[in-house]
C-alpha cells in the first residue's frame, strides 16, 4: 500500500522527456502564508509538449501553487527553475526575460473592462514585445482568429459570453508567442459544450502549434481529455500525493486519488481561496 504523503510516480508514456529537456523544474518547494503551510516537499517538472494539470480537493493550494509557477508569490522554501534559473533569485533583466517566456490566462479572465478586446490582447506588446502599432494590430487580430473570435477585435469585453472572454484571455495570453501557457480553471462556469470546445482549442495549442499547457482544473471531463499528466495535491498531508496519467492514477493511484477521479472534487466556487 502507498505510504501517506508519498507521492504515486505513474509508468512513463511517450510524452515524457529526460529531466534536462524540462521546460520548468520545481524543487522542494514549500507554500504558506505566513506559519500556516498550504503545501510542502513539492517536486515535479514540467515537460516540454505536455497538458500537466494541477488538481487535488477543496483547500488543497491549487491556485496558490499557480501563482508561486509565475512569479506572484514567493516561494517559503524551494525554488521554482525556468531552463536553470530561478525566478525568484535572477536579477530584474533575466526576471523580466523569463516571464516573456510564458502565458496566463486567469480564471475570470481578467480583461481590462475600459479596453476593447484588441487592446487586451495589443497590451503586452506594447508592453514587452517592442513592436510597431501596426504590427501589433496584425499579431492581435490573428490571436484572436487562432482562438476563433476573429470578429472580436473592436468589441467590448462585456459583450462576450463567458466562453468567448476566456478565449480572449487565452489569445493575450499568446500575444508574445510564449512555449508555455498556465491557465487557471478554463472550464468553470461554461456549459458542457461551451467547455468541449475550449477543450478542442487547448488540444488544438498542444498538438498543432506544440504549446505546453499547465492547467489548475476542478473539472474530471477535461482533465481525462486533455492532460497528459496530473499532479494530485492533497489537502490533509499537504504534499502531492501523486503525479502520472490521469486514466492509470483513476486505476492504480493512491486511494483519495482514485476516489477524486471517480467521483469528482469540490465545486470551484466553493474551493478555499488557497
Amino acid at each position: 500500500m502507498q505510504e501517506p504523503g508519498t507521492p504515486a510516480v505513474a509508468t512513463a508514456h511517450a510524452r515524457d522527456t529526460p529531466s534536462r529537456d524540462a521546460l520548468v523544474r520545481v524543487e522542494d518547494l514549500t507554500m504558506a502564508f505566513g506559519s500556516k503551510v498550504i503545501q510542502r516537499d513539492l517536486d515535479f517538472e514540467i515537460l516540454p509538449g505536455e497538458v500537466l494539470a494541477l488538481a487535488g480537493g477543496s483547500g488543497c493550494g491549487k491556485s496558490t501553487l499557480l501563482r508561486h509557477l509565475i512569479g506572484l508569490q514567493e516561494p517559503a522554501k524551494g525554488r521554482v527553475l525556468y531552463g536553470g534559473q530561478d525566478l525568484y533569485t535572477v536579477d530584474e533583466e533575466a526576471r523580466t526575460a523569463l516571464l516573456q517566456s510564458f502565458g496566463v490566462m486567469f480564471q475570470a479572465g481578467a480583461l481590462w473592462s475600459s479596453m476593447t478586446v484588441g487592446e487586451n490582447v495589443m497590451l503586452p506588446m506594447q508592453v514587452l514585445g517592442g513592436m510597431d502599432a501596426e504590427r501589433r494590430e496584425q499579431e492581435a487580430r490573428f490571436k484572436l482568429a487562432l482562438v476563433g473570435l476573429a470578429g472580436s477585435f473592436d468589441a467590448e469585453p462585456a459583450t462576450l459570453s463567458g466562453g468567448m472572454r476566456k478565449r480572449a484571455a487565452i489569445a493575450r495570453a499568446l500575444a508574445l508567442d510564449p512555449p508555455l501557457l498556465f491557465l487557471d480553471e478554463p472550464s468553470a462556469g461554461l456549459d458542457p459544450l461551451t467547455s468541449a470546445h475550449l477543450d478542442e482549442l487547448i488540444l488544438h495549442l498542444r498538438d498543432d502549434l506544440g504549446t505546453t499547457v499547465v492547467m489548475v482544473s476542478h473539472e474530471l471531463e477535461s482533465i481525462f481529455a486533455l492532460a497528459d499528466r496530473l499532479l494530485f495535491l492533497d489537502a490533509q498531508t499537504k504534499t502531492m500525493t501523486a503525479l502520472g496519467p490521469p486514466k492509470e492514477l483513476r486505476r492504480n493511484g493512491p486511494e483519495e486519488v482514485q476516489r477524486f477521479l471517480r467521483r469528482g472534487a469540490t465545486p470551484v466556487g466553493k474551493e478555499d481561496p488557497a
